[in-house]
């Protein structure tokens, strides 16, 4: 009866219980005069039966605590390990911590994320074009050609979707305002941006962008003068600073400011 698992014994007990529902309400509509000697005994044999039950119910059923078993090292002729199971369990906890490792694996946040992240919620941004949009570095070079780069595309669109935006540059005539407008519209920047073509400003002297950047009052101003970085200083909480000299030409001893690229972990 030892074996007997909870279950058995549930469903002993129901049956036990059944049986001595029916006995009994046979015995009970019989008078005492009408009860034989079958009857007697198997009425008395099912209390000895209830009673063993309720008593092997009793007795704890909690979980023992096994014995560590001892296990002999069976010799073999193929020289293999006695330690495989310790094996076999270590490479199941390398696997395990392996799951755990990828289910809690920091999610790696979406350049919007890092772009709203960097600007600390700015929503007024404005930007110089030279040196830190397009590819020239000078007005004279604008009278030629102008060119976005693509490097920084991505950022400057995640930057057009929640902050307003303002491009500014000083030209030298007509010819390189539209080449500049010209650069702008194919990279996409009027369309899949939030940009309109009324937030790209342009002015004949340097200082100029001061005053741009002044009567806008932005949260963030970028760009690649220092001069001018310097000068705004006093009236912007947030600058960035993008220096026009390329990395390969800069000196390992002198300081170089981030592209915009780099200053919100895009390379």
């Amino acid at each position: 009866m030892a074996d007997y698992s909870k279950e058995d014994l549930v469903q002993l007990v129901k049956r036990i219980a059944d049986y001595l529902t029916f006995k009994l309400s046979s015995l009970f509509s019989l008078s005492l005069d009408s009860l034989d000697s079958q009857s007697i005994v198997a009425l008395v044999g099912l209390a000895l039966a209830i009673l063993f039950t309720w008593n092997l119910l009793r007795t704890p059923s909690g979980p023992q605590r096994r014995q560590p078993e001892r296990q002999t090292p069976i010799p073999s002729s193929s020289g293999l390990s006695t330690y495989s199971n310790a094996n076999f369990t270590s490479a199941e906890d390398s696997r395990v911590h392996n799951v755990i490792d990828e289910l809690f694996q920091p999610i790696k946040p979406t350049l919007g994320q890092v772009v709203r992240q960097k600007l600390i919620d700015g929503r007024k941004v404005t930007c110089r074009l030279l040196g830190v949009i397009l590819e020239e570095t000078s007005p004279e070079e604008l009278q030629k050609q102008a060119t976005v780069r693509s490097s920084v595309l991505e950022v400057l669109l995640e930057i057009t979707k929640f902050c307003d935006l303002y491009l500014m540059e000083r030209v030298l005539d007509d010819e390189s305002e539209r080449n500049v407008l010209l650069a702008l519209e194919d990279a996409g920047v009027f369309t899949s941006g939030g940009l309109v073509k009324d937030k790209v400003l342009f002015c004949s002297i340097e200082n100029g962008r001061t005053s741009f950047v002044r009567q806008l009052e932005p949260d963030w101003h970028i760009d690649s003068s220092f001069e001018i970085v310097s000068q705004l200083a006093r009236f912007i909480k947030y600058q960035l600073h993008i220096s026009p000299i390329k990395p390969e030409r800069v000196a390992a001893n002198v300081f170089s400011s981030p592209s915009l690229e780099q200053f919100f972990g895009c390379v």
